[in-house]
């Protein structure tokens, strides 16, 4: 993967010209998409540099403008798109940053329930959790209501049923959706 995304860069700075690698005449014709994955991937490397482990504590995750409606979200070396879809102005590239927040809490919802799962014996391999959210109609604009579906491949015991439910419900998004932290924004 990591050569691939070298290939990609040495391509695309290059343009038509010999590859480092003696291969022939090749031309940068990295598609919107592509390109934005590769964006993503220098802004890992760049964060990853730049930004040392944190203490365990405390955490930081950077959004930087990639082009369009797109941005990428930085943290530890990893890093995720957002877009909008091409009814808002996007290139319908990546979730969207509401789409992303939602996933987080059904992500979390999942590590939690098959940690669950192992800890009990039962198969995890196939353990799916659905989000479904809506809207709120009014303002501010927000998430309304989310839903979460756990569906485990050959069931669980009815009597771990409930003890699952609890120990999902615990998890981290979760629960900083039902204490909500304090946001501070500032100008820098």
């Amino acid at each position: 993967m990591h050569s691939d995304w070298m290939n990609m860069a040495v391509t695309a700075r290059l343009g038509v010209g010999q590859l480092p690698d003696g291969g022939g005449d090749t031309e940068a014709a990295l598609t919107p998409v592509e390109a934005r994955q590769l964006a993503a991937a220098l802004l890992r490397q760049a964060a990853a540099a730049e930004h040392p482990e944190c203490d365990a504590g405390t955490g930081q995750v950077v959004a930087s403008y990639v082009g369009g409606e797109t941005y990428a979200v930085t943290t530890r070396g990893h890093a995720v798109l957002t877009d909008q879809p091409a009814t808002a102005g996007g290139d319908d590239a990546a979730m969207t940053p509401v789409e992303l927040f939602v996933g987080a809490l059904c992500s979390c919802a999942a590590f939690y329930a098959g940690r669950y799962l192992d800890r009990h014996n039962l198969d995890r391999d196939a353990l799916h959790v659905t989000a479904e959210f809506a809207m709120a109609t009014d303002r501010p604009a927000r998430v309304r209501g989310v839903t979460l579906k756990i569906q485990v491949p050959g069931g669980i015991p009815p009597a771990g049923h409930a003890a699952l439910l609890a120990v999902v419900s615990h998890c981290t998004v979760h629960n900083t959706l039902q204490q909500a932290p304090d946001i501070a924004i500032e100008l820098t």
